[in-house]
């Protein structure tokens, strides 16, 4: 403590904001120099301002200490500037407490709405197809408005089908059926979106079929592969919660071991699903944790094993090369393995799935596909293009990313979503 503090510890009360323990005289308080003034004028003498009591209470906002403060001063003036509580808003010592301020009742919070029932499957994916039914029927209802169908107008047709991405071959038919018997005549929209939606079905019925697991093969070893950013990790997730709910034992594999991150995503989908999650440290071998996932779920008796893959680009040489590396491992340790090669594509792409199906089926032997994220693009056709193209199976199809939100796929039900058409009864 300085000499100052010692000799006037009514200065450092006073700096700190206190009240003194009597309230300055009236008289005393009119002859207070003006603080604003005092810094133009000159600072007056702190020491004999506080001897003779002048020195008035120190106002939260008058807080910053003066130049020709010394050291001690100015930390006591910064310290009474942290000071929660306005001087004036404290009681001076001795004085009757003030009557206390009456409040206004709080109002009351709004009720909450009613919680909605659950949408059901179709009405989700009608729901999440709205982006590519609008485009199209848009597009249809404008070019068909006070016209009749001729060349000129199929084409333009065929052009608005190519652009929802449905592929040039499925476009092509679908103006021929709209066109066929119907040239010079009017036709309404609904008339081309029933005949849109009948002629998807026909396109797709081949390749809508269910994912089938043999539970005479123990495990099931499925292997899933997909770019960065497909929604892979949590497809994965999303099935083993539904072969869970078959009553099938399931363990997944993180082998994308190239990011920390997928890792630590897949150990949370096991925690969700109650599965066990086999896993190693960032960069082990991917191959090598596969086979020692496929020797831990034999031992435990697992009835389904989901291995996950890094996601890599299907024009990356090298990384390819080493997905074909995995499926030979795992071949070493069950030469059917592995059982199902499950390709995971974002409807978002567009085009570039195609590309995606033909490179991936080639390194590892894709089996079936799993189409995610039709609710966020206006060209879901595209999978109308992919199975005219590989005919390959479509098992699934998502809209979100709720759990439910990935489901079976069903020809009829996509044809009527893309073309707009409400729920088949």
């Amino acid at each position: 403590m300085s000499e100052m503090q010692k000799r006037k510890p009514g200065l450092w009360d006073r700096l700190l904001g206190r009240e003194p323990a009597e309230p300055a005289k009236p008289e005393e308080r009119e002859r207070t120099p003006d603080p604003a003034a005092s810094a133009y004028e000159g600072t007056p003498d702190f020491t004999t301002a506080a001897a003779a009591g002048d020195l008035p209470p120190v106002e939260p906002a008058a807080t910053q200490a003066s130049p020709d403060l010394p050291a001690e001063g100015k930390a006591a003036a910064e310290l009474a500037g942290a000071d929660l509580q306005p001087v004036e808003g404290r009681e001076p010592q001795g004085a009757a407490p003030k009557e206390p301020v009456p409040r206004a009742e709080p109002e009351p919070a709004p009720a909450l709405p009613a919680v909605s029932q659950p949408k059901n499957w179709w009405r989700r994916l009608a729901d999440g197809m709205r982006r590519t039914s609008s485009s199209i029927g848009e597009s249809v209802t404008s070019l068909l408005v006070k016209r009749k169908l001729d060349a000129a107008t199929l084409e333009e047709l065929e052009d608005v089908l190519v652009q929802a991405d449905l592929g040039i071959e499925s476009a092509s038919r679908i103006a021929q059926a709209i066109g066929h018997g119907r040239y010079d005549k009017e036709i309404s929209p609904a008339e081309v979106k029933a005949i849109m939606a009948a002629e998807v079905e026909k396109a797709l019925a081949p390749v809508a079929r269910p994912l089938a697991i043999d539970r005479a093969r123990r495990p099931f070893v499925l292997l899933v592969v997909g770019v960065n950013g497909s929604g892979k990790t949590t497809t994965i997730g999303k099935l083993a919660q539904k072969f869970r709910a078959d009553g099938l034992k399931v363990m997944l594999a993180a082998g994308d071991t190239f990011r920390a991150a997928a890792i630590e995503q897949l150990k949370v989908w096991g925690e969700r699903t109650g599965v066990p999650v086999v896993a190693r440290e960032q960069g082990a071998d991917p191959a090598g944790l596969a086979f020692d996932a496929i020797e831990q779920a034999r031992r435990e008796g697992a009835d389904v094993l989901l291995v996950d893959t890094a996601g890599r680009l299907q024009n990356k040489t090298q990384l390819m090369a080493e997905l074909e590396k995995v499926v030979r491992v795992v071949k070493k340790v069950d030469q059917a393995a592995p059982h199902a090669t499950l390709l995971v594509l974002d409807a978002t792409v567009g085009q570039n799935a195609l590309s995606q199906v033909e490179l991936f089926q080639k390194a590892a032997g894709v089996t079936g596909l799993i189409m995610t994220k039709l609710d966020g693009t206006a060209r879901g056709g595209i999978l109308v293009a992919l199975a005219q193209k590989f005919g390959l199976p479509v098992h699934y199809i998502g809209v979100g990313e709720a759990i439910d939100d990935l489901q079976p796929f069903t020809a009829r039900d996509f044809a009527r979503a893309i073309a707009g058409l409400e729920e088949d009864t």
